[in-house]
């Protein structure tokens, strides 16, 4: 008889068999996601133009989604200010590239980007974390979040432009002795996909990890946890850190494909607007952030060239019909069926 995951007689873990990493290997998450990545590979050999332009934008918009659901998927922590590190990546880009120039100027504006991101959401969280702020008082600190960086953002007009926003050009990112530029709108797509894959994999990683499973029982039973042993303001601050480091760096690349950022990048709508793509897309599953950040974008593009002045009221309403009947999102209620009608056969 196979074994999968559980313990045998004598006490110790049992290890996965063959059949049984076979089954995990090709589960119905799993096979959505090569699907997605190899539909978004070819989509530049059917697609010229606007599409191939606009969709590596829309990929970040993803990977910001999938910074959310590692904090609410699998933390348990609803974060409004995701938009905010997107933003502040996207400046640090930016200034550097204006401030610093040189060759060296893109790492350099990626490297700022990825430490601001990571410092100030492991300064944020670790205040916030080990003061016990849980639940509404964190999704209130991080709307703050929002609004500050919006705000900073449109007042210090010498650093970011103000009202006016910042355009950034497209960078040249050296790699030895290749040189990628993404000037074209190809070479940027790809860039910009093979960064998507790797931010997947890497969220992907962090779940099965040790770390993952000790994050989803805070998630569950945050004080249980923590009479087990764990420092869970630790977990939850790391956690923090990771996704806004990731942000940071979406944020940063956003700003140099799209050539021009603004303070609304950092602000409240568009921080609630993530909370809604993980909402619809499915906050318990990576691929169901991802779909979501993805689909709604370009939903959302869709329904704005076409109906501009209804667009908005019905995106609206598929959050209402998401959240009422689709309470694990659309991506993971149907991820979830196969295994609701074995159990209903039972």
């Amino acid at each position: 008889m196979d074994t999968e995951v559980g313990t045998r007689p004598d006490g110790q873990e049992a290890r996965p068999t063959r059949a049984g990493r076979l089954r995990a290997l090709l589960s119905a998450e799993n096979v959505i996601a090569v699907v997605l990545f190899v539909a978004l590979f070819y989509v530049p050999y059917f697609l010229v133009g606007f599409p191939v332009y606009v969709l590596p934008q829309y990929m970040l918009f993803g990977v910001l989604a999938l910074t959310l659901c590692l904090l609410w998927g699998f933390g348990g922590m609803v974060s409004f200010g995701q938009a905010a590190f997107f933003a502040i990546g996207a400046y640090a880009l930016g200034v550097t590239l204006r401030d610093v120039g040189g060759p060296t100027a893109p790492w350099l504006g990626l490297l700022l980007a990825l430490g601001l991101g990571v410092v100030l959401a492991a300064v944020i969280g670790w205040f916030l974390f080990s003061a016990d702020v849980r639940d509404s008082y964190f999704v209130l600190v991080t709307l703050a979040l929002s609004t500050i960086t919006q705000v900073l953002a449109n007042s210090e007009s010498q650093l970011t432009g103000g009202f006016n926003g910042m355009f950034v050009e497209r960078v040249t990112l050296p790699f030895g002795v290749v040189d990628v530029s993404l000037a074209g709108d190809l070479a940027a797509y790809y860039v910009i996909f093979a960064f998507t894959l790797l931010c997947y994999l890497l969220f992907r990683y962090i779940q099965w990890s040790a770390f993952g499973r000790v994050l989803v029982s805070i998630r569950e039973n945050e004080d249980r946890s923590r009479a087990l042993g764990y420092n869970t303001a630790l977990y939850k601050t790391v956690a923090f850190a990771v996704s806004g480091g990731v942000a940071a760096v979406a944020g940063a690349l956003y700003a140099t494909d799209a050539g021009f950022v603004s303070p609304t990048l950092g602000g409240v709508l568009f921080s609630t607007s993530v909370v809604v793509w993980v909402a619809i897309g499915g906050r318990h599953y990576f691929i169901g952030a991802l779909i979501g950040g993805i689909g709604i974008s370009i939903l959302s593009q869709t329904l704005n060239a076409r109906i501009p002045e209804y667009w908005q009221l019905l995106l609206g309403l598929l959050f209402v019909v998401a959240v009422g009947f689709f309470r694990r999102g659309i991506v993971g209620t149907i991820l979830e069926l196969p295994g609701r009608m074995r159990s209903r056969r039972g």
